[in-house]
């Protein structure tokens, strides 16, 4: 039996040329279009988050399956990381 595990998208806050991307909250308002608002705190879903990489860039983790839930979004998404010339790399990478 295999397992069916995918592998989230890292998409880091450096463009393709090592310049680091602006504004500063850009991962923040990115994962926002997914989070929710509960007791005055943000709520960032699984399948969308802010984060930090080992070098210190702020990316965001995309999980594939937001492409089945949410495909506009997903690709949305994908489609500001490219037009940004932002790394995308997988979790593995």
């Amino acid at each position: 039996m295999t397992k069916n595990h995918h592998h989230r998208i890292i998409i880091e806050g450096v463009t393709q040329q090592g310049q680091k991307f602006r504004p500063s909250d850009w991962a923040e308002r990115v994962s926002g279009r997914l989070a929710t608002l509960r007791n005055r705190r943000i709520h960032y879903s699984p399948l969308l988050q802010p984060s930090v990489n080992r070098e210190g860039f702020k990316c965001v983790i995309l999980d594939p399956a937001l492409a089945e839930s949410n495909p506009q979004l997903y690709q949305s998404i994908l489609d500001f990381a490219q037009k940004n010339n932002l790394r995308i790399c997988n979790e593995d990478d």
